[in-house]
């Protein structure tokens, strides 16, 4: 099957979103050890990575969301422009750009510590966070999937399609230990780190995509 070329503008603005998206998952995964460092007052297990923008340092978690929220829409942005141009690849980009909007409320409307009475903030917070959730669940499944269409990115689609079903894994992990005494603390945190891994290995996949295609 012959792949057609990607032109040199396609290549330039895809790999930019790349680079960016990439920089941004980086800041975040360096940001959120530092915030394990400076609140050793938050014990993990106890404590979702959200509880980081309550008190000291709160500014540094917020900047984690944003950065998180700019990965997410240069990611959606870059698979648009570069991916496979399917219903589900188009499907699974504007969920992450959802979940990019999302992050920004997320931002806005810091959570409210589980000892701490309950307000509309914190509410907001939780939607958002269901809202966010909900949206890169199903957007890392059906971009996955429709990786199978596309000749540059075939070869991906088994390495995704197992992320993805790691991420639905610590997804079911965390549900099933939202109770207080569980240790929703650390399923929060796999869940988060295997969703990195999604986020890093797809952005990456995309700056190669970007730069190896060639216009001959």
């Amino acid at each position: 099957m012959t792949i057609e070329p990607i032109s040199k503008t396609t290549r330039r603005v895809g790999d930019f979103y790349a680079v960016v998206a990439i920089s941004c998952f980086v800041y975040s995964a360096m940001t959120l050890i530092l915030l394990h460092l400076l609140r050793s007052d938050y014990a993990p297990a106890s404590h979702m990575i959200s509880d980081y923008a309550v008190g000291r340092y709160g500014w540094v978690m917020t900047t984690w969301f944003i950065a998180m929220s700019i990965g997410c829409l240069m990611l959606a942005l870059g698979l648009k422009r570069s991916g496979p141009d399917t219903i589900l690849a188009t499907l699974g980009s504007i969920l992450l750009g959802i979940a990019s909007v999302g992050l920004l409320v997320s931002a806005a409307f810091p959570t409210d510590l589980d000892d701490a009475p309950t307000t509309q903030t914190g509410n907001i917070h939780t939607i958002s966070f269901l809202l966010n959730v909900a949206s890169i669940l199903i957007a890392t499944v059906l971009t996955s999937l429709s990786f199978g269409s596309h000749p540059r990115w075939r070869s991906y689609r088994a390495t995704s399609l197992a992320l993805a079903a790691l991420v639905l894994v610590a997804f079911v992990i965390q549900f099933l230990t939202l109770h207080r005494g569980a240790p929703y603390g650390l399923a929060n945190r796999l869940f988060v780190a295997l969703l990195f891994l999604w986020l890093f290995a797809t952005s990456i996949r995309l700056r190669d995509v970007t730069r190896d295609a060639g216009d001959d």
